[in-house]
């Protein structure tokens, strides 16, 4: 029936299923590793863009018709350096199947760097720059705020012992600058990292490598100035961007959000298979768990604090990886490290796990995200492959442990303290006075204990000798293609890539799902566990009883009460 004889409400609904489509993503707000597991922060967070649901999304609609194109608005918040890789081969992807890609975004920093969020621009076909805007193409810089100097003046100390000599976390209280081996070290990652990011610039928008580089050494850009310097397509206004994606998209086509998009398409995707299956019911087909392991690792529950932050509980992770292990349609684990790490006892307790689940038969893949590095790499090493991205900060296999000593600057401020106790070490961990030779003798016992244990078991994971896994660790950090090239990680790639070898791995067809594992109904959450063996293990805690927000505080600090396996300093990139 033509249109001139429906109503215009029904003409409106056909349209909405039948026209062309125009995806927009909006990441001015960020991106999300995985949704919240606590039950209070998956509420606040349900509207939040998800990598994993962005990735899945691009993948669908490269095969749709319908899909024309996809327009993303870029330069709000920092999204990690791995992520942004990840999405960058999604996008890429998304174009190759003959469909159009535009960024745009009202700066790529304001008087701020912007190099992570114009290398993902770098992905799509067209780049728009409000003609108002900056482009904060600056180079990478790894900063460091030093306290010895205070401490100094205040009478406190830090006593420190590490292995080995890169492990520097605690280095921004005992050192006034970066020591030799971290400035080594660091320089690496940053070189790496600009690699990359000159790389891209250059193959994306046609330019050598030297003019490329020398465009790094030129930035930041005014918008003008970046459109000289072919470093953008166009200047516009938000209208302007729309206005050109309608032209060459077709005049019908109607906008919808990527999010949008993946539940229409989930739901009629559940209703085909609901009808193909009628009236026997539907039977569940084999899959891959994904299990996420993000947030710094602690021993008990993962939770999140009412401030913000969360934390990766060694029972959460250990009971998913058990149960995914013992489930009959769980063919393969594909698990999602995130996590700068922590405690050395909860990451044992997880890698114990993965080497249980590989024994019984379960292949069990990791894939990288930003971070995974010190606990975060201990927790995948015993993998059966190891996944990462080329910008993903990993390694930092040592150990360190630090003790603030105050006595003397307590004493300035007119403090004092008294002590009455039992047994030769009880006072060890008082932070009014050093340690005694015979306690640092403890201490460095422990070190060195955890040490080989971390590298032992890094060599038998990685099929290394001992010699050559000391002469990668020394708590030393690595970009995941320098660690790619070293024999730390198997393969370069994103969550694509891990879910298509843990397919492989079980064999299981490519288009075998992929789900995250375990889904906890909200009823369970509430409910206490039957048992350690059973699905409602795995939830997360309403609330994190450790640091919550404040372990980024303690990370950059140098100190981790809780854990010896932790990376030093912060590495997010701008």
């Amino acid at each position: 029936m033509p249109d001139s004889l429906l109503p215009a409400p029904l003409v409106k609904l056909r349209n909405q299923w039948t026209a062309p489509l125009i995806l927009e993503l909006d990441l001015t707000d960020g991106i999300s590793e995985s949704r919240p597991a606590d039950p209070i922060s998956a509420i606040t967070a349900r509207n939040r863009v998800v990598l994993a649901d962005v990735l899945d999304t691009l993948r669908r609609a490269r095969d749709d018709y319908r899909v024309v194109a996809l327009v993303a608005r870029l330069g709000g918040k920092g999204i990690g350096l791995a992520a942004v890789q990840e999405l960058r081969r999604a996008v890429r992807d998304f174009a190759a199947a003959g469909k159009s890609t535009v960024a745009w975004a009202d700066s790529y920093g304001e008087f701020s760097a912007g190099n992570v969020q114009y290398y993902l621009a770098t992905a799509f076909d067209t780049i728009w720059l409000q003609p108002s805007g900056d482009l904060g193409l600056t180079g990478i810089a790894v900063e460091r705020v030093f306290l010895r100097g205070v401490l100094d003046k205040l009478g406190a100390e830090v006593e420190v012992a590490k292995r080995y000599e890169y492990k520097s976390a605690a280095e921004q209280l005992t050192e006034h600058g970066f020591s030799g081996p971290a400035r080594e070290a660091t320089e690496r990652v940053t070189a790496s990292v600009t690699e990359q990011l000159a790389q891209a610039i250059a193959e994306r928008r046609n330019l050598t490598p030297d003019k490329a580089r020398k465009l790094i050494d030129a930035g930041p850009f005014l918008a003008t100035q970046a459109q000289e310097n072919g470093l953008v397509d166009h200047l516009g206004y938000r209208d302007e961007v729309y206005a050109a994606v309608r032209k060459e998209a077709e005049p019908e086509a109607i906008l919808q959000y990527v999010g949008r998009y993946r539940r229409n398409k989930t739901t009629i995707e559940r209703v085909r298979k609901a009808a193909e299956t009628f009236p026997a019911g539907s039977r569940q087909e084999p899959f891959v768990a994904l299990i996420y392991a993000t947030g710094p690792i602690r021993r008990g529950r993962s939770g999140r604090s009412p401030l913000g932050g969360s934390s990766m509980g060694s029972d959460t992770i250990a009971a998913a990886i058990r149960n995914a292990a013992k489930d009959p349609h769980v063919r393969a684990i594909l698990l999602r490290v995130n996590s700068p790490g922590g405690s050395y006892v909860a990451s044992d307790t997880i890698w114990r796990e993965v080497v249980r689940a590989r024994a019984g038969g379960t292949p069990v893949v990791v894939s990288m995200g930003d971070v995974a590095a010190s606990g975060g790499y201990f927790i995948s090493m015993a993998a059966d492959v190891i996944v990462a991205e080329p910008g993903t900060v990993t390694g930092s296999i040592g150990v360190i442990t630090a003790k603030p000593v105050l006595g003397e600057a307590l004493g300035r401020a007119g403090v004092s303290s008294d002590l009455v106790s039992q047994g030769a070490h009880a006072a060890m961990f008082s932070q009014q006075r050093p340690f005694t030779d015979d306690e640092w003798a403890i201490v460095n016992g422990w070190l060195d204990h955890i040490y080989a244990d971390f590298t032992g078991k890094v060599a038998t994971g990685r099929g290394m000798t001992p010699e050559q896994v000391h002469a990668l660790a020394k708590g030393r950090v690595w970009t995941g293609a320098d660690a790619h090239a070293r024999g730390l990680v198997d393969e370069l790639g994103g969550l694509e890539r891990a879910a298509a070898i843990a397919r492989r791995r079980a064999g299981l067809p490519p288009s075998a799902g992929l789900r995250v594992y375990p889904r906890v109904r909200p009823l369970e959450r509430l409910i206490p566990a039957g048992s350690s063996e059973g699905h409602g293990a795995s939830a997360a805690s309403l609330l994190a009883d450790v640091w919550g927000p404040a372990w980024q505080v303690a990370a950059k600090a140098g100190l981790h009460p809780r854990g010896p396996l932790m990376l030093p300093g912060s590495w997010t990139f701008e």
